[in-house]
């Protein structure tokens, strides 16, 4: 097994690369090249109207300017290769490329006359065919407006209608909240009486136990009062007989 010094690797390598984006810069541009050709041949058969030729006058111009840039890489990559070989091959393959693209911009420029021309042919003949022809269009036109117009109608009012609907469903979502909300204020307003009606019970019961709270008091001391008095008379009637 023989190893390639670091020096002839790294060159390889380099070159490898370099290939691989020439390919690449090549594919490409032959890309670029069918699109233009599809493009041209479009504009040969294009029936008009002049709209959709610039349309398609509008893409050839944005493949062309492509592929040109293409070019101009591929021609940058053969200045930098290192063998003379290689350059010289690139070279030449950029100077054919650049022969074609000429060529597909000659091709271009007849295509374009030639539709331009059978375009302002078919508006003449459109012309001279009269209004027969224009009273047919007009009718086709005003049939086909009335149709959209109507067409427009309707889903005018279906959109009204689906809007009406769901301003109904929302009108129910709100009643039923606003009943779900009124149970919950009565359900609270009972309890609220029903609370209140505790409260006057337990303040009535706590007056009442008040009052006999002082009526106990009362005789209590009215008892003890009796008790003392019948204790200090017994105590007189012992201790002091002739008094």
């Amino acid at each position: 097994m023989s190893f390639d010094p670091p020096a002839r690797r790294t060159k390889t390598n380099m070159a490898s690369s370099a290939d691989v984006h020439v390919r690449i810069c090549g594919q490409e541009i032959i890309k670029y090249d069918l699109e233009i050709k599809a493009l041209i041949q479009d504009i040969r058969d294009c029936p008009g109207p002049q709209s959709t030729l610039m349309e398609l006058n509008s893409q050839v111009k944005e493949k062309f300017n492509k592929l040109r840039l293409r070019i101009q890489d591929l021609e940058q990559m053969a200045r930098e290769q290192d063998r003379e070989v290689d350059r010289l091959a690139i070279q030449s393959e950029t100077e054919s490329q650049r022969r074609q693209m000429l060529s597909n911009q000659t091709v271009w420029r007849k295509a374009n006359l030639a539709c331009k021309l059978a375009i302002d042919n078919t508006e003449k003949d459109e012309l001279l065919r009269g209004g027969e022809n224009q009273s047919i269009r007009q009718r086709k036109a005003t049939k086909e407006g009335l149709v959209e117009t109507s067409s427009n109608i309707t889903e005018s009012l279906m959109s009204i209608s689906r809007m009406m609907s769901e301003q109904v469903k929302q009108s129910e979502d709100t009643i039923n909240t606003l009943a779900t909300s009124s149970r919950t204020v009565q359900e609270t307003n009972e309890e609220f009486k029903n609370m209140t009606g505790t409260i006057h019970l337990g303040r009535k019961l706590i007056l009442k136990y008040n009052r006999r709270e002082l009526t106990d008091k009362l005789l209590i001391f009215l008892a003890l009062a009796l008790f003392f008095a019948t204790v200090l008379y017994i105590l007189k009637k012992r201790l002091f007989p002739f008094i």
